[in-house]
């Protein structure tokens, strides 16, 4: 459990992923004034099974899934706070997508999640599904707050302002990717604009969440792309899975997604038949294929990235976390490459493509479950970054690929929660000390009065010394 002295706030938020649900408990002390810039992350837990999305239709599963993590938070928090110590729980691209599809299962999720955590003693505050745009801007605050480029607690007592560039997020999840970074460019589409006010300084924000290129959608996508070009004849070659991987499915799970109902084929399409995949890794194939589910053609604005999505230049250092983290890693530990560089990206990116899955099991063995998404995820990588947000060989090695900062984990959840309560203030903080006015008050009083008593005591013994001084020459 959390030892903690009465001097502490703590806070449980439910972070709702699309491919899975994470629980993290912050805490910081309640004598800081609104206890800005002291937030840290206390404990975290990862319940088994998918994000609460998948269990439209079993809403009551849902509820279930996150009951190991409650029940984990009810021995972490003293039970004596367990009443004072608010949830809250923040859905994002994968219940987007289920809201899309069916808002009445989207709407029984919801409800059943929070009756689930209205059954603990904790202070629930509600379930609410963010916006792409907040996901995005969250993480940004998430990765600046932490790296402490808002506001630094200075030694002497008060609160600094570090002069500090921020970072740009770039966020990988299960359902959506995000971009966000400060431009002083112009925003053509107001939609992707968002002006920040944090300790007395404006940000002028770019933000765009990319709805179905989260990961999993993007596999669905590529699969959906690669069947209707094959012809769905229940058999057909996959060039981004490993040579050696095979793998059975019902072509409805394929089909069942807002991402992919579009490419349903339209005759002869049973969502019960099998398909069976086989994998052919070949690395130009796979690119070629992969570029092919974004839109690089039409642009109504005067420069964008990909599917008509205005965006200006990306400028200053970027952190990647999430899925983006465990890629980078994967093509590092298993390449040797460093991947520092787009060339470098390709190369690895190469490397691991043409590798069979029975190579890989060497290389990577812990990673076993995923080792066939690794090539699809590093190809989708290096298109994304170079072609679709215009990475170069001068702005990519100003991207550091992260899953902590501290021994906080890098996300939205931390930045969602600041704003939450109210723990990122507009005004000018100046310099803010870190006492109230009052405890100054009386801090400077008796300092004062220890002064005037220290200097009368030094004066004193010097006058009993001249005293004594003169009666010794007299005697």
């Amino acid at each position: 459990g959390i030892i903690l002295n009465q001097l502490f706030f703590l806070k449980i938020f439910l972070d709702a992923g699309s491919s899975h649900t994470a629980m993290y408990i912050y805490k910081w002390p309640a004598d800081k004034q609104n206890g800005t810039g002291v937030v840290t992350q206390h404990t975290e837990c990862h319940p088994k099974g998918g994000g609460i999305s998948s269990y439209a239709g079993q809403q009551r599963e849902a509820g279930r899934s996150l009951q190991s993590c409650l029940d984990q938070a009810t021995r972490d928090i003293p039970r004596a706070r367990h009443h004072l110590t608010p949830v809250y729980l923040g859905a994002t691209a994968g219940m987007r997508l289920l809201n899309i599809s069916s808002p009445v299962q989207s709407a029984q999720v919801l409800k059943e999640v929070g009756r689930t955590i209205q059954s603990y003693p904790f202070n629930y505050q509600g379930a609410a599904i963010l916006s792409g745009q907040e996901e995005g801007a969250y993480g940004w605050v998430t990765v600046n707050y932490l790296l402490e480029n808002f506001i630094k607690y200075g030694f002497v007592g008060h609160w600094l302002s570090p002069g500090r560039q921020t970072v740009g997020a770039l966020d990988f999840g299960g359902a959506s990717t995000q971009i966000t970074f400060v431009t002083k460019d112009e925003v053509e589409d107001k939609r992707d604009r968002m002006n920040l006010r944090l300790y007395g300084y404006d940000y002028s924000l770019y933000t765009h969440s990319f709805l179905c290129y989260g990961r999993d959608q993007v596999f669905k996508r590529l699969l959906a792309h690669l069947v209707t070009g094959q012809g769905h004849t229940g058999k057909m070659s996959h060039p981004c899975f490993p040579a050696g991987y095979n793998v059975t499915m019902k072509m409805g799970a394929l089909f069942d997604s807002p991402c992919t109902v579009g490419l349903t084929p339209n005759s002869g399409y049973n969502p019960q038949a099998a398909l069976s995949v086989e994998g052919s890794g070949d690395y130009d194939h796979c690119l070629g294929n992969m570029t092919e589910i974004f839109s690089f053609h039409s642009c109504p604005f005067s420069q964008c990235s990909f599917d008509k999505v205005f965006q200006p230049n990306v400028s200053g250092s970027f952190m990647a976390f999430s899925a983006f983290f465990y890629i980078h890693q994967f093509l590092q530990t298993t390449t040797g490459i460093l991947v520092a560089t787009p060339a470098q990206l390709e190369e690895a990116a190469r490397a691991v493509c043409n590798m069979s899955i029975n190579e890989m099991l060497v290389l990577a063995p812990d990673q076993e479950p995923r080792l066939q998404d690794f090539c699809a995820a590093s190809v989708f990588t290096k298109v994304l970054f170079t072609r679709g947000y215009g990475f170069d060989e001068i702005s990519f090695p100003r991207i550091s690929f992260q899953k902590k900062a501290g021994d906080t984990s890098v996300g939205w959840a931390l930045g969602y929660m600041l704003s939450l309560s109210s723990l990122l203030p507009g005004e000018s903080i100046g310099l803010r000390k870190a006492l109230k006015p009052g405890a100054w008050a009386a801090l400077l009083f008796l300092f004062a009065l220890l002064l005037t008593t220290a200097l009368m005591y030094v004066s004193l013994q010097a006058c009993r010394g001249k005293k004594k001084g003169s009666s010794d020459i007299a005697s």
